[in-house]
Formats: structure tokens, sequence, C-alpha cells
């Protein structure tokens, strides 16, 4: 109902996982190049994780939209309440493969016989597995069998793990330590600092349709911050609200007291959203020569725009 009021075509700050609104900080740059150059290279098993409302699912759908254009079959578990025989049947219908046989042995003989088909034609295959924090034991462990599915040299089935740090947890556990030890790579999504938020506010604005004109003031952007501790689903929430409200009182701009206005509904007023958020750790330098390499290796279209770090406002709970 505001999108006329703000000239905008789109919802900016629709919560769905919509893959052209992923905004790339360094953290999910490097995360995405990780995944791709996983899959390209055939390792096998990639793990990525990230608290709630970071943009896991959204940077899914960004890799899912990029294996499409390369052609990549995939298969996508987003319901991770299943039993093995059900992660079996999803599995192998997302995949696209005939079988109407309940035996597991000929479940998995088709599927390497697929495999092998694939692998010969100079192609592969993405196994991707959303919520795998609720997994059980055996649908876990079933997954590591997957990997089993292979040739002298290379994996036939590429396996992406996608969830919460209570993941990370379980896999520490003693009956999964031959899944952790076949993870080759590890990912994560992290919460954004003061001007990633301010830059990903601009820019789901822009992709919305906006000309530029300022909608956010300087402290409602700070103060979404603030509140949002850089959670970028919460920052959904509030910046949407704020339209909205912003919109009922006939303002073109909005300013930082609707902000506070809208925490306090939702009570975010002591900035608690994301109070045991663990902040972003260090990267070295080296690391960003990596990520560069990646990124190379996947043809990542999307570029980076660096921003002069500021320091964070003193306000800012942790």
């Amino acid at each position: 109902m505001y999108k006329e009021f703000f000239g905008l075509r789109a919802n900016p700050f629709n919560v769905n996982p919509d893959p052209r609104y992923l905004f790339l900080t360094r953290h999910t740059e490097e995360a995405l190049a990780c995944l791709t150059y996983g899959i390209q290279s055939r390792k096998g098993f990639v793990l990525l994780t990230g608290e709630v409302g970071t943009g896991k699912t959204t940077l899914i759908n960004k890799l899912m939209e990029w294996l499409r254009l390369q052609q990549v079959a995939t298969a996508f578990i987003f319901n991770s309440r299943m039993d093995v025989p059900q992660m079996l049947d999803f599995m192998m219908a997302d995949f696209g493969i005939p079988c109407d046989t309940k035996s597991k042995s000929a479940i998995l003989q088709r599927l390497y016989n697929w495999l092998l088909d694939r692998y010969r034609a100079g192609e592969t295959a993405v196994l991707i597995v959303d919520e795998a924090q609720n997994l059980s034991d055996e649908v876990l462990e079933e997954i590591r069998m997957l990997t089993n599915l292979e040739t002298f040299t290379e994996k036939l089935l590429q396996i992406v793990l996608v969830g919460q740090p209570e993941l990370e947890q379980r896999l520490k556990q003693p009956q999964l330590r031959q899944l952790r030890q076949r993870l080759t790579l590890r990912a994560k999504t992290h919460a954004f600092n003061l001007e990633e938020t301010k830059s990903y506010i601009k820019q789901r604005l822009r992709i919305a349709g906006s000309n530029g004109e300022p909608v956010f003031s300087e402290e409602a952007a700070v103060a979404i911050f603030r509140y949002s501790t850089g959670i970028p689903r919460v920052i959904n929430l509030l910046c949407e609200h704020c339209l909205v409200s912003a919109f009922v009182d006939q303002q073109k701009l909005v300013k930082q007291e609707i902000v506070d206005s809208v925490a306090r509904d939702f009570d975010l007023a002591d900035g608690t959203a994301g109070a045991m958020m663990p902040a972003a750790p260090p990267t070295a330098e080296s690391k960003f020569d990596l990520v560069e390499a990646l990124r190379t290796l996947a043809t990542l279209a999307d570029k980076l725009r660096e921003s002069e770090r500021q320091e964070l406002p003193k306000e800012r709970k942790l």
C-alpha cells in the first residue's frame, strides 16, 4: 500500500529469501565462493552455518540460481523432519530419477548409475539440505554414506549441509565423527556491521525501484542497526513496518522516532534482537586472496562495494 507513495515497484523488505536481494558483504561473498568452489572441485561435503535470520536460505537460493544457469542437477531438501526412506524418496524425486521401488539397495543402485552417467558426461549433481540441525542421527549418517558413491578419484554427489550453529555442535558428537571428518569446506553467514546495514537498506530500496532519494534518515538507519544488531531478517521487519508507519503519517522520510516506535512494538527497544549473536571473526589478508581466486573460478557476477569502516555507535549492546 505504500509502494506508490515511496515510488517503489516492489516491496523492498519482503522476508522471502529472494536471491535478487542478496547483499554481498565480504563474509557473504566468501561463503558463496566457498560453496561454488566446493561444488566445482567435487569436494563432496560443504557445510554452511549461521545464526537465525542471517541470510542462509537467501544465499542458498542464490547458489541454486547459479547452479541452474550452469545446468547442474540439484535436489533441495527443505523439510528436515524426515526419516531415511522419506529423505531418499524426496531426493530421487527432486533429481527427477524415476524410481518405482521401495528397496533401499535398489534406490541406491539406481542413484549410483544415474550419477555415473552424469560423471561420464562431464556433469555433476548437488544435494542441498536446509535446516540440517534438525536431522536425526540416522538421516545424517545416511547422507554421509551417500558420499561413498564415488570413482577412484572424485565424489559423484556433492552435498551442501545448511544449518544453525547447533549443527556444528551436533557434529562434534562421537557418533557423528565420521561425518565431521568428511567436511572439506566450511562457510558461515554473519550479522552486518553498521556500514553494511546502511548499504543493505539502500540496495534493497534501489532494487525495488527507488530513484535514489533518501527514504531513511541517517539517524533512522543507525537506530535500525542498533535494534536489529545487524541481523538481516530483523532489519527487514523493522524497515517494512517503518515504511507502513511513515505512509500512514504521510511522511516521505523515515525518522528515528518512527524506528523507535516500531522497535517498541516488537519488544526490540532494548536491542536484544541479536544479543547472543557472536561477532564476525577477523579475516586474514591471505584469506581474501583465496576468495579472489575462488571468485574467478566460480565466475561470480556480483561485485562487492567496499565501504570505509566507521566506529560502531557506543550504545550498541553486545
